[in-house]
């Protein structure tokens, strides 16, 4: 099977969203079930501010964030340090082949990362290897299809096709949310807990934030590049892509849903 390439890359519009994420904004469905002296792996880790809320959390349990991308890992570092968070360490791993001992983890997680995977279900099933017996798998997923908003300006409908088609293209399922339940079956997994949570963006601040940093992504980032390399776009179509987010973002109506599905497994 042909490698996922990661569709976002590492820009600072991606970063930005992604400094963002908490744990209680992005794995609240989790929290209930941490206590402290448990072992955590965080795969796609990122910049780290979900890994240091969830050291937090379990302490003095270690926790381990892994992520493709040895500079971001950097931030991480930053993050935790900042944080003075000391139970927390990072390195380079890919979900795919981990590099971690049968059974070393009371709880893996991961925010967002099988919708950039080319084998979703292998990479379960190697997150389920990791897991002790009667540990947690626990897997958060956007799904690009069910994204709402309003008003329905007509640029951010062309994004999103667009999105879509170049995050295939590029060997990913965008739409990951509503496929947890099915991938997580396929994997082996039988005590599942399904369910669903969402972002919203609709204050001013909000808007503001959601839609700048969409309408840098769309003409700036890695996306962009890969959407015109591909043949999918042009820099013009992208710039009025762009404006589109804009315009949404200056409406004082504006609102904008990101749902996501979620599944956590017991091994």
């Amino acid at each position: 099977m042909k490698d996922a390439v990661y569709t976002h890359g590492h820009h600072a519009s991606v970063l930005r969203s992604h400094l963002w994420r908490t744990a209680e904004n992005s794995a609240a469905y989790l929290l209930g079930a941490l206590r402290p002296g448990l072992d955590l792996l965080d795969v796609g880790c990122g910049p780290g501010t979900i890994t240091a809320d969830l050291a937090a959390r379990v302490a003095p349990g270690r926790v381990t964030g892994v992520d493709t991308s040895a500079e971001v890992l950097e931030r991480a570092r930053a993050v935790a340090a900042e944080r003075r968070v000391g139970n927390a360490v990072f390195a380079v791993a890919d979900v795919r082949a981990l590099g971690f001992p049968d059974d070393s983890f009371d709880v893996v997680h991961a925010h967002q990362v099988l919708q950039h995977v080319g084998d979703p279900v292998g990479a379960l099933r190697e997150m389920r290897r990791v897991c002790r017996p009667g540990g947690l798998v626990a897997v958060r997923e956007s799904d690009f299809a069910a994204f709402a908003w309003y008003p329905r300006v007509p640029a951010l409908a062309e994004w999103l096709e667009l999105y879509r088609r170049v995050a295939r293209a590029n060997g990913g399922e965008p739409d990951a949310g509503r496929r947890l339940l099915s991938w997580a079956r396929s994997a082996g997994f039988t005590d599942i807990t399904p369910g669903a949570s969402a972002w919203c963006f609709a204050t001013p601040e909000e808007r503001s934030w959601w839609s700048g940093l969409w309408a840098e992504r769309t003409t700036r980032s890695g996306y962009a590049r890969l959407a015109v390399e591909g043949g999918h776009t042009t820099p013009e179509r992208l710039a009025a892509v762009a404006e589109g987010w804009r315009a949404w973002g200056g409406d004082a109506d504006g609102w904008f849903a990101v749902p996501h599905g979620e599944i956590l497994c017991r091994v």
